[in-house]
């Protein structure tokens, strides 16, 4: 097992625990600030089933995939040195608005204690905590951060706000009403994974950009495709989705912890390639090569994982770019890199007939000039892969 997964008391072993959420909680930024702060983060999550719940969390502190071109956050850069003061789980009611159900909130502690002091890189759980959560009701997840230095410190999310979260200066993480919090804006800071004990049939990841994210549906509507798709195969079945917005593959190839989460499935859904065409400006040979290598990497690890490999979905691309995305998808749909199990061509879903192929649906487009995929491309994409 690579270091990344065993630093510190973090071993991700998800023999007893799968995740309890569809949404991706994977690191694409770092903060970034001039002074040492303190500062308290609520997030409302859906979970996958509801009820009495035995959880534990998980968390890695290390930045997933490169934001941008780079100049803030880049791949397996590591957090930096911060404490969580307290950390709390709660009823969040049947509306995400800031405040919580009186009395239902549970301590977090991390090896008996209620604090703890993260390291750069460290990985770590904390221990299990038990929650009732009526049908219907989000969990509310409330933790209270304490940096020790100015610079770089805590990785997070910064693309899209998927759910509804709010944030506040200083140290509210006790606290049942909204007062003093404001809504987060693009900024969702939470734990790498959200797991509740279930034994499950399988564990299945879906690895990707901010298309497997579900960037740009709507908030709290849970209408990207992963999330219809986990809903079609019911909770027997351990969904964890590790999109990432701005993500391309030679993130994963690096081999840093975000692909060691990967590692740790029975079957893996790869859809990447549309930012190492567009920003990456990557060639068909390299994006080809990436594929290869994560998927070599995975099958390292445990040599039974099912490999499913997605084209590369259409983003409009024009010139040079719709040549490299043309020929990525002719190598994946006719000679598939070795390890693969089966090709799901999401491309062929979503685009327009040819020779537009390289255009999505304007009916499945985001906004007008946005071509990340909506809710509605979501039920299209689920509604192929639970046919298979």
């Amino acid at each position: 097992m690579d270091t990344n997964l065993t630093k510190g008391s973090g071993v991700l072993n998800q023999t007893e625990y799968t995740s309890a959420t569809v949404l991706s909680t994977a690191a694409n930024f770092i903060m970034n600030r001039q002074e040492a702060f303190t500062h308290t983060f609520r997030t409302y999550i859906r979970l996958r089933e509801n009820g009495t719940l035995k959880l534990k969390f998980w968390h890695s502190n290390a930045v997933d995939s490169t934001w941008d071109q780079g100049q803030e956050a880049v791949g397996s850069e590591p957090g930096g040195d911060w404490v969580i003061e307290t950390a709390y789980i709660a009823d969040g009611g049947t509306e995400p608005d800031g405040t919580i159900t009186e009395n239902t909130q549970h301590a977090l502690t991390f090896e008996g204690k209620a604090s703890k002091t993260v390291a750069a890189s460290e990985c770590f759980w904390s221990d299990e905590t038990s929650i009732v959560l009526p049908e219907g009701h989000y969990l509310a997840f409330t933790w209270t951060i304490k940096t020790l230095t100015a610079g770089k410190s805590i990785p997070f999310n910064v693309e899209g706000m998927l759910v509804s979260a709010y944030d506040a200066p200083g140290n509210l993480a006790a606290q049942q009403s909204a007062d003093g919090f404001t809504a987060s804006d693009n900024l969702l800071v939470l734990p790498s994974f959200i797991g509740y004990k279930k034994s499950v049939t399988k564990k299945l990841i879906f690895l990707g950009d901010s298309i497997t994210q579900g960037v740009r549906t709507l908030k709290d509507e849970y209408e990207y495709w992963v999330a219809r798709i986990a809903d079609g195969l019911g909770t027997d079945i351990g969904v964890w989705n590790l999109g990432s917005g701005w993500a391309r593959a030679y993130d994963v190839a690096a081999d840093g912890p975000w692909l060691n989460k990967t590692k740790q499935s029975d079957e893996v859904m790869i859809v990447l390639g549309v930012n190492d065409i567009d920003i990456g400006c990557r060639s068909a040979d390299e994006v080809l090569g990436d594929l290869q290598t994560i998927i070599s990497k995975i099958k390292g690890a445990n040599a039974e994982a099912n490999i499913i490999l997605s084209t590369v979905p259409p983003f409009n691309f024009q010139g040079e770019r719709e040549e490299t995305w043309r020929k990525v998808n002719r190598e994946i749909l006719s000679n598939p890199p070795i390890g693969v199990s089966r090709v799901f061509d999401i491309a062929s879903l979503l685009s327009l007939p040819a020779p537009d192929d390289h255009r999505i649906r304007p009916e499945f487009m985001s906004g007008t000039d946005d071509p990340h995929p909506n809710g509605i491309a979501g039920k299209t994409v689920a509604d192929a892969f639970l046919k298979i």
